[in-house]
Formats: structure tokens, sequence, C-alpha cells
């Protein structure tokens, strides 16, 4: 028998192999997945948000708006079927342009070359732009909806519309084709070995995977910089870095990180860890990680987190260090706690606690919150405080859901195409394992936040929230105030944390940074990228700001350092951390929000 013979029953033995162990892998998945829809069925735990008899609502509401005019409706579909003869006739001339479904840049799902080659594909991708751009324009246009309704109905047409993409389907994807026949159908079969893994992790209900969860070890290849934990309470361990300089500065910087996700998104790897580079920079460094809560924290109110949060920690930084002033810093919701804290602070004149203020994409006027809005309103408050009160808490996952539908093709399509499609694995990636990592709320302190500040928007009237039995008043904080916000950032949009600063009684430096919500906070100087802009003036319109400030290249960090330097104090010889409890990063941060049902 000859080498080349031998190599190809090898191959075929090596093929046989990996199909048997796929059908294994689906055989178990199918198990699990029947084992979770029953016990989903006996608990009666089918809770889904957002829900869909209210977008069904709205979209009845759409219906009835176009009925009621007819002449724009014949108009709309005279335009369609006149650009549908249009795009029939130029069928065999193929588009090499990289048209996009809203008008914007081009779409990166057709990047194959067959969707610009070849002319069955070419004329299934813009057959689908025409019509998604016709879909769109005639939301648009429906001017007498009501403003929530309009909202829903043009969020989910982008849904309808991004899940229709011809991307998504096997049959009408070139790469998805060429995989197939690449691999022998092989590609396929992992990927359906792959979907009904996610399915049977969520009892049914899909959870799909951006990366693996075993990629990583919270404490080793991230949340890695050393420290100790020198405090505990119920809702928040309190940690202390290891100094790398001789000397500190004399004022220790407090983190106050949002309690929706784990604190750990400020210290991944070594090079993108700002932590790890604000020890460098000579801070005594203390942050806050937020304890993951159960059903027993269902009463937990947001005065306990202000109290048992920031107010301890400023007592424990200043038995452990002798400072009586600190720095302090405030990511997303973390950054909300900390203005509310400084204007608790002030309302009993103790504001001199916190020399300055820096928050990281924050919102304290929600008045507008980008497509979040979709989200919020009395209807589906009241469903999730129902869902709430049941079970004591808001699962995790699922404002990863919501928060994943405000960018579909990249964090939900995007991985349909990889995990499904092409049946590949997803790629290791420490910021997605982060995201992935859900933390959950407590259900009265999560109902009173989405009430008070989303629904009402009440912390940016002065003293219509008493918390800890203190009115708040975000005009007599005087504290310097840093505020980075980002120009692509979904979740807190920039020109809303730039009226947020404006509402502050003290002197402000707004930097407006790039990229989005986590990429343009989490960019290391020697990184080179996004850019920064910077004024001197924080003017009343934000526009107005923009087409004025002066640019700047690289990334925002060493702008911070030179600001915050000012309010560091002298040097002092660098602190250790106490013995404390136990070594970075700490129990807390490393339990994880319960799998399966929501």
């Amino acid at each position: 028998m000859s080498t080349s013979d031998n190599k190809s029953k090898s191959s075929d033995s090596d093929y046989a192999l990996r199909m048997t162990e796929h059908w294994q892998r689906i055989g178990v998945a199918s198990s699990r997945l029947a084992a979770g829809i029953a016990r989903r069925q006996l608990t009666g735990d089918f809770f889904m948000f957002p829900d869909p008899m209210l977008i069904s609502r709205a979209f009845q509401r759409f219906g009835t708006s176009l009925l009621e005019n007819p002449q724009e409706l014949i108009k709309l579909q005279s335009e369609l079927i006149s650009d549908g003869f249009k795009l029939w006739q130029e069928s065999l001339s193929p588009n090499t342009s990289a048209e996009t479904a809203d008008g914007g840049k081009p779409d990166r799902r057709f990047q194959h070359e067959a969707w610009f080659e070849n002319t069955v594909y070419d004329f299934i991708r813009r057959s689908y732009l025409l019509n998604a751009n016709r879909l769109l324009e005639t939301v648009q246009q429906a001017d007498d909806l009501d403003p929530q309704s309009k909202k829903m109905v043009e969020f989910y047409m982008r849904q309808y519309i991004d899940a229709l993409s011809p991307t998504n389907f096997a049959l009408s994807n070139p790469a998805v084709a060429e995989k197939a026949i690449e691999t022998g159908g092989e590609s396929l079969l992992n990927g359906l070995a792959n979907i009904l893994e996610d399915l049977a992790d969520g009892d049914g209900q899909l959870r799909l995977r951006h990366v693996d969860p075993e990629a990583f070890t919270v404490g080793q290849d991230i949340a890695a910089t050393p420290g100790r934990v020198v405090y505990e309470n119920r809702l928040m361990q309190l940690i202390q870095y290891s100094p790398t300089t001789e000397t500190v500065h004399e004022r220790p910087l407090l983190i106050v990180p949002p309690w929706i996700n784990k604190y750990y998104i400020l210290d991944l790897n070594e090079k993108k860890s700002w932590i790890r580079w604000a020890v460098a920079q000579g801070h005594t460094v203390f942050v806050i990680s937020w304890v993951n809560p159960g059903a027993e924290l269902a009463e937990t109110t947001f005065d306990d987190y202000l109290t048992e949060g920031p107010l301890t920690a400023l007592e424990v930084i200043n038995s452990i260090t002798g400072s009586q002033q600190v720095n302090a810093l405030g990511y997303c919701i973390g950054g909300t706690l900390l203005a509310t804290t400084l204007a608790w602070l002030a309302a009993g004149g103790e504001e001199d606690r916190i020399s300055s203020a820096t928050f990281l994409t924050t919102m304290l006027d929600f008045s507008e919150v980008g497509e979040l809005s979709v989200f919020i309103d009395e209807e589906q408050i009241a469903q999730l405080e129902q869902y709430m009160a049941n079970k004591g808490y808001l699962q995790g996952a699922m404002l990863g859901q919501a928060f994943n539908l405000l960018q579909a093709n990249d964090l939900i399509w995007g991985y349909v195409i990889n995990n499904y499609l092409l049946g590949r694995e997803p790629v290791p990636f420490d910021l997605l394992y982060w995201n992935s990592d859900n933390t959950c709320m407590p259900a009265r302190m999560q109902s009173w936040y989405l009430r008070n500040l989303y629904l009402e928007n009440r912390l940016r009237e002065p003293a219509a929230l008493e918390i800890a039995g203190r009115p708040i008043d975000l005009g007599k904080i005087k504290t310097p105030a840093y505020f980075l916000s980002t120009a692509a950032d979904h979740i807190a949009p920039w020109q809303s944390t730039y009226r947020s600063a404006r509402l502050l009684g003290g002197p402000v430096r707004f930097v407006l940074g790039g990229s989005g919500h986590v990429a343009g906070v989490i960019n290391p100087e020697n990184s080179g990228k996004y850019g920064y802009r910077t004024h001197n003036r924080l003017l009343a319109d934000p526009q107005r700001w923009l087409d004025s400030a002066k640019e700047h290249s690289g990334s925002w960090w060493p702008d911070w350092r030179s600001w915050v330097s000012k309010y560091a104090g002298d040097s002092v010889t660098a602190r250790t951390p106490p013995e404390g409890i136990e070594p970075a990063p700490g129990r807390y941060v490393k339990v994880r929000a319960p799998k399966g049902a929501i």
C-alpha cells in the first residue's frame, strides 16, 4: 500500500472521528436542552424582556398610522416598485460599492468578494439594502405616532432588518457555503452542536457566547494587579493595590466602578489595565469590588449602596492611610453614585473629603439616553418590577441582552454567523469575557434607579431626591471635576454626559474621547488610537463645544494624569497594603451570575 493511500485513509478516519464527536455533542446538548425546557415549564419561568406584546402593540399603532395616510403609503410603494425595476435592469452590472442599510459607512457584513463579483449574490445584497432603506424611510415618515411608539417601531424595525440580512442564512451567505464545502459539511454540524449547547445553557432561551467562559481566569489572566482586600461588608470588598514606586501622591485614589458589571474592566491584561497604570503613576489606588447579589439582598436600596459603598470606603481609606482627603473616580453608573456621594457630602458640609472627582462616561441628566430609551417606559418598568419581586433581583444576562440589541450586527448576528453558520469557536478576548461575566441587581435598588433616574430624571433637579437622610443637589458640588465621554457611546451618549457635567457647581474639564463606552475608556497611552478633544470652556451647546474643541492625538490617559496631579498632594513614602482579608482580586468578583433560564 502506498504512502498516499495511508494518508488518505488516515484523513478519512480523522474526519469520521470528528463527525462522531460532533454528533455526540449534539446528543448531549439535546438532552440537556430538553431537561432545561422541562424545568422552565414546571417553574413557569418564561419571562421575556422586551415583552413581545408591547412591541406588537407599537407596530399595530404604526400600521393604523399608515392606513390613515393612504396617499403617502401609495407613494412609498410606487417608489419601491420603481427602485425594484431599476435594480433588476442593473443586475447584470454588479455594483462594487459597499452600501449600508442606513446610508452610513460601508457595511462590514458584505466583505466577501462574491457579494460584488457574483451576479446572484450581488442582486441579493442590493435587493436587501433597497428594501431595508425603504422600510426605515417608511417608519421615519410616521409623524403622527406617539414618541415612545415611534422609538420602539424604529428600533425593532432595525432589529427585523438586521435579522433578515442574507449574511445570516446558510443558503445566502457565500462564506458559509465556501466553508461547508471546504470542511465536507463539518462546519455546519459543529455549528448545530454550538447552538444546541447555547440553548441548553439557557434552558431553551438562547445564550449566545461571545467568548469561551473558560478562556480566562480572574486573578491570573485578568484582574491580576497585585493588592489586598483590606475590608468587606455585605455589598462590597475594598481592594488596595501594592505600590510599584518608592513614593506616592499624598492623597489616595478611590475608584467607584459600576455594579452592573465587574470592576476589572479597569484591570484587564497588563497592557490594558488602567488600575496598573494608575499605580505606576504613583497613586495609592483603592477600588470597590461590588458583590454579585442574590435574592438575599432583594431589599437593598440605593441608599445602602451609597453608605456601604463610597462613604464606608472613605472611612476605611482614612484609617489605613491617615489621609483626610482622596481623589475619586467613577465609571458609568459608578460615576452616578460618585456624584450622589459628592452632593450628599456637600449637604453636610463635608465636601472637602474628596479633592477631585473624575467621571468616565457618566450620566447625571437622563433626559436623552439614546436608544436605551426604547426600554424605558411605565409599562416595561412595571413588568421588570413584577419579575424582580418574584426573583429578588434583576439577572445581569437580561440587561446584557438589551445592550447587545443596541449593536445587534456586531454583538448578535456576527456571532450567529461565526458560531453557528461557520461552526467556529469564539476568539478569546478579555474585554468580551468581562462583558459576559454578568452581575445581578437587587430588586428594590434597581426599581428605584430605573424610576427615579431613567424614567423621571429626578437627579438633575435640586433637592428632588433625599438619599440617606440628606437632600441631593448636584449644583452644590464645588469639587473640581474631570468628565470623560466618548464620541460613539451607545449607552451614555456624549451629549447627555456633557449636559450632566454642566449640572455641577465647580470647575469642570470636559474631554471627548474617540470610540465607544468601553474601548474609548480602556485606551492605553501607548496605543496611539482614537484621540480626544478638549476646550477651555464648558459652552451651553454641546455642538458648539464640539465645533470649536481642540483635537489631540492618542489616549486621554496622560491628559488626566496632568489634570489630577494638581489635586494629588505632596509625595510621601509608598504605602503597602495591610495584610487584610485576602489577596486581590478577592472572592466577590469571582462569583458568577446564575446560568440557565432568565
